[in-house]
């Protein structure tokens, strides 16, 4: 009779499976560095990244409706915002890749210093580009490590987009205040003539019969 000797690591792992759950889920992550990592942490909160409250790049399920399955997951689960500044060329090289590659995307515009102040809270700072890809930030332009955190998020390589995809339009990042109106402080022409202006009291002409001007 023949005995099949059963390595301790192996052992080990025959003891410990059957105490795990049935439900227990493992996810697959690809780092920066291209390295895979397995833990039963979702990516998004695996990666410790800082997250804004209201995600104001969060796409809605009707806008992933008519997106090939694929790119519908991706974008659901992980949506990608880019904030960018007029005249800042790495945020055009930004935009570039994400259109280029056919990513969902929103653009959030950074110009007064009510956005200023919202990026800072954002991000902690003010640097331009911004991207996030669900709960990941990155901060400036780097085509190569950009590309591989979209990959590690599930999103396709090469443009999936129908063509009648519409990228939604740039908007500022907070909502512009009204100008304030200077209330009026001098009164139109014609309001002027309208007004009554009161004359000032004439002194009565002296009376011959009383000199002094004196009454009672």
């Amino acid at each position: 009779m023949r005995f099949r000797v059963i390595p301790p690591f192996a052992a080990a792992i025959a003891i410990l499976l059957p105490a795990a759950p049935a439900w227990a889920q493992l996810y697959r992550s690809i780092g920066p560095d291209g390295r895979v990592t397995y833990t039963d942490i979702p990516p998004a909160a695996a990666t410790g990244a800082r997250t804004s409250s209201g995600n104001p790049g969060g796409t809605s399920a009707s806008a992933t409706a008519a997106l090939p399955y694929e790119l519908a997951q991706a974008t659901q689960k992980y949506p990608v915002t880019l904030y960018t500044s007029p005249g800042c060329a790495p945020c055009d090289s930004g935009r570039s890749l994400l259109v280029a590659r056919g990513i969902p995307f929103t653009e959030k515009t950074v110009e007064s210093n009510d956005d200023i102040a919202a990026l800072k809270k954002i991000a902690g700072s003010a640097s331009l580009p911004l991207l996030t890809i669900g709960g990941q930030q990155i901060s400036g332009f780097q085509d190569s490590n950009w590309s591989q955190y979209l990959s590690a998020a599930g999103y396709p390589a090469t443009s999936q987009l129908p063509g009648r995809y519409q990228r939604p339009s740039a908007a500022p990042l907070t909502t512009p205040k009204p100008p304030a109106t200077a209330a009026a402080t001098t009164a139109s022409p014609a309001a002027a003539a309208e007004t009554p202006v009161e004359s000032a009291p004439v002194a009565p002409l002296p009376d011959p019969g009383n000199p002094t001007g004196i009454r009672f």
